[in-house]
């Protein structure tokens, strides 16, 4: 095969941490070389590399065979990459419309005046939108793009991308904000632009994903290339060689349990206006698990119990008392928390250290007239770091530079460190490697342990499977199935989620 882009003896590092050494890799024309590791192997540096927002490495990077500068995000796309990263809230700008945000570059770039007519920009757009089958109205271009849900602003910034031809397209993780259809929509469109000749760098968790697009494999782990393979894979040998030491395991084993004590009751509850009203029991000292897919009121039950949206209709207990929300601090002073969908937008705070946001819902436990009990919060970091495994250089690192996995389990550790009544988790295993949802998933089990209500609403059933000891599913609102999760198989869920309500 011809290569489009070569990596040769890579290396970087963020003051004493050695963050890649050595690193080589090849990525062919017309094919997907898939890159896996776990949380901190340095994946999010190689790609931060490649598409120019660092620069100060060793080692070079050759495209079509002639070495090349890259040391911005605009001689990246220069040379032909274009990257579509893991943390959408990145890859759209507020305030602008969705056929703006569109054509952003080329507004920037001035190949489009910025004196021209909105309605010149959203037929231009809607050409764009076209290309991935985004069948958005003009009315909907014409939109704020914070008018898209978070599926929506992940397809805006790949068409974006798509939309210069570029010569390599990296995907960080690109469907962990997807449904299962417009995943495959992905998927075709990735084999159409290998037809072209693209080469195409993916990065995900998922191995079905890897199977099913992937030409290549590439292992990486401690900022090393560990094993490179074509296909047909060796999953055992990739994992072992992604997660070195730790213990592989095919599935989480424990003893489901079933609670038979209620923490919250709800009582012809409505999630959207035109769904069906039901009700449903949570249980303490049991994991429950909600799943369905994209737009199956997963998230809108997890804000209404957490006060962020309102009930359309229903009534809400807990503790036997009755329960109305209006703010998420009335959740929290009842010691319910939620990890909410997206901890970029939701739970974090830029260029906060990991202390700093490990302590963020509690400031008035760490602080007196208005000022940080610095050793207290410093405390708190560190029991954080070392309970979750984040893999930082230290508590006081900034939240930002930790690889995305590492991100979701500080703001997962945060609340765990505490005392809540019940605890609620969107999508907690989301960007996550094997090892991270491991360690995630045995805290919050042994948080339920502690005659603790949580809930934990996802969309990938393995997920699910490895936590839940009840199992909920949920279509357009409506719940279709509730079953013990010993009870049940990947199969059967399956089916249920597919199911019209």
């Amino acid at each position: 095969m011809v290569s489009a882009v070569e990596v040769r003896n890579i290396s970087m590092a963020f003051g004493s941490n050695q963050v890649l050494t050595g690193v080589d890799l090849t990525i062919d024309k017309g094919q997907t070389t898939a890159l896996l590791g776990a949380n901190g192997a340095g994946k999010s540096t190689l790609i931060k590399i490649l598409s120019g927002v660092y620069s100060s490495f060793t080692g070079e990077i050759l495209i079509d065979g002639k070495a090349v500068t890259i040391d911005s995000p605009t001689t990246a796309k220069a040379a032909g990459i274009e990257t579509v990263h893991q943390r959408i809230d990145e890859g759209v700008i507020p305030g602008l419309t969705v056929a703006e945000n569109l054509l952003f570059e080329r507004i920037v770039s001035g190949e489009i005046s910025r004196t021209v007519s909105l309605k010149t920009i959203v037929n231009e757009a809607e050409k764009i939108a076209s290309a991935l089958d985004l069948k958005w109205s003009k009315s909907k271009l014409r939109n704020d793009v914070y008018e898209l849900g978070i599926a929506e602003q992940q397809m805006l910034i790949l068409a974006r991308a798509l939309s210069r031809s570029p010569k390599l397209l990296i995907l960080d993780e690109p469907t962990s904000a997807l449904s299962n259809a417009e995943s495959q929509n992905l998927f075709k469109f990735i084999k159409n632009l290998e037809s072209q000749g693209i080469a195409i760098l993916y990065v995900s968790h998922k191995l079905s994903e890897i199977e099913q697009l992937a030409k290549n494999l590439v292992v990486i782990r401690d900022g090393k290339i560990r094993n490179e393979q074509s296909s047909p894979f060796s999953w055992d040998l990739a994992l072992k060689e992604m997660l070195g030491q730790q213990e592989l395991g095919q599935r989480n084993n424990f003893d489901y349990i079933q609670g038979n004590e209620v923490a919250l009751k709800l009582e012809g509850v409505k999630l959207f206006k035109e769904s069906s009203a039901f009700d449903l029991e949570i249980n303490r000292k049991q994991v429950t698990g909600i799943i369905g897919l994209l737009g199956a009121g997963k998230t809108e039950l997890a804000k209404v119990i957490y006060g962020a949206d309102n009930l359309i209709s229903g009534n809400m207990k807990f503790d036997g008392k009755n329960y109305k929300p209006t703010h998420p601090s009335d959740a929290v002073s009842s010691d319910i928390y939620l990890v909410p969908e997206d901890r970029a937008a939701d739970s974090m705070i830029p260029n906060w250290s990991i202390a700093h946001t490990a302590t963020l819902p509690f400031m008035g436990e760490f602080s007196v007239k208005g000022m940080i009990k610095k050793v207290s919060e410093s405390i708190r970091g560190k029991q954080l770091v070392d309970d979750l495994k984040v893999v930082t250089t230290s508590h006081e690192a900034i939240v930002d530079s930790l690889s995305g996995g590492n991100q979701q389990k500080v703001v997962v550790g945060r609340w765990l460190q505490s005392k809540p009544k019940m605890m609620i988790l969107d999508e907690p295993f989301r960007g996550v490697d094997i090892g991270a949802r491991r360690d995630i998933s045995k805290r919050v089990r042994d948080l339920a342990a502690t005659d603790v209500a949580v809930l934990v609403l996802a969309s990938d059933v393995d997920e699910i499977l490895d936590v839940a000891d009840r199992i909920i599913v949920l279509v357009e609102g409506k719940v279709v199935m509730d079953v013990n999760a010993g009870e049940t198989s990947k199969e059967k869920i399956v089916n249920k989620m597919s199911e019209v309500a």
